[in-house]
């Protein structure tokens, strides 16, 4: 592989919501971010999730490959995939195909019942990836395209980073990394305040990365974490924005 040995985590299908294909003949729902998608319509689909981890598998015998399963809502979910995946090892196994037997499995946690059960989750996976926003959208009960509500979609609302740092609390207390994914993983202004609850991997564009490097680089960890926990002493979104500015100006000033 091209990456080696670098990882790379590879995510299961997740079509639905707003993702659609020919190859599947999809029923009309009224509200399809909240219907059949991602694991749900993997594990209505075996065959088609069957081929797909076969083939994830086959590659992971030539680099560092991980595995991620989408819109987990709970353990019943994350159990259920990781029985088919074990079923396509046992395949592979009888057929003399290798691959890697220690790959790493995680879930990405973007449903608040799956963020509310993190520490049982957490025994059922190797890591985690806290899916943004979706995760912003389904807590707050803000739609991300509806032009009337948008004024509601707060990454910085005091929930958001309670519910986070729960998920990241739970997950080390079980060992295992987090990682965070979605478009406030590659945002600036949010580094510091995610720096500071615990995160251990930022997933983001590459246009992004020079930026968050500076700012990463520009504190110390003991800095990051102090300022995560005066926002989440706060209690207004628009107290978190101008905690996070102040900081970004004055720690970092040559980035802004």
């Amino acid at each position: 592989m091209a990456n080696a040995p670098y990882p790379v985590i590879i995510r299961t299908v997740d079509l639905g919501g707003d993702k659609f294909t020919s190859y599947l003949d999809f029923e009309t729902e009224d509200n399809p971010f909240l219907g059949l998608r991602a694991i749900r319509l993997c594990l209505r689909y075996p065959e088609m999730f069957t081929k797909q981890l076969r083939a994830i598998l086959r590659a992971s015998a030539y680099g560092n490959l991980k595995i991620m399963f989408p819109m987990i809502s709970g353990v019943d979910e994350m159990e259920q995939a990781k029985k088919i995946l074990a079923e396509v090892q046992g395949q592979l196994r009888k057929e003399g195909v290798s691959f890697n037997e220690e790959m790493e499995v995680g879930a990405m946690i973007e449903i608040p019942s799956a963020a509310l059960t993190a520490d049982i989750l957490a025994k059922s996976c190797d890591f985690f990836s806290i899916g943004t926003n979706d995760l912003i959208q389904y807590t707050l009960a803000v739609e991300r395209g509806n032009e009337n509500i948008t004024y509601l979609y707060e990454p910085l609302h005091p929930a958001i980073l309670r519910i986070i740092k729960q998920i990241i609390v739970a997950a080390h207390s079980h060992s295992i990394w987090v990682g965070m994914c979605g478009e406030m993983a590659g945002n600036p202004l949010f580094a510091l305040i995610l720096l500071g609850m615990g995160l251990d991997e930022l997933s983001m564009s590459a246009v992004s990365i020079p930026e968050m490097k500076k700012i990463i680089r520009a504190v110390t960890l003991k800095d990051a974490r102090e300022i995560a926990q005066k926002a989440l002493d706060l209690h207004y979104p628009e107290e978190i924005y101008q905690l996070a500015r102040e900081n970004i100006s004055s720690l970092i000033v040559e980035v802004f």
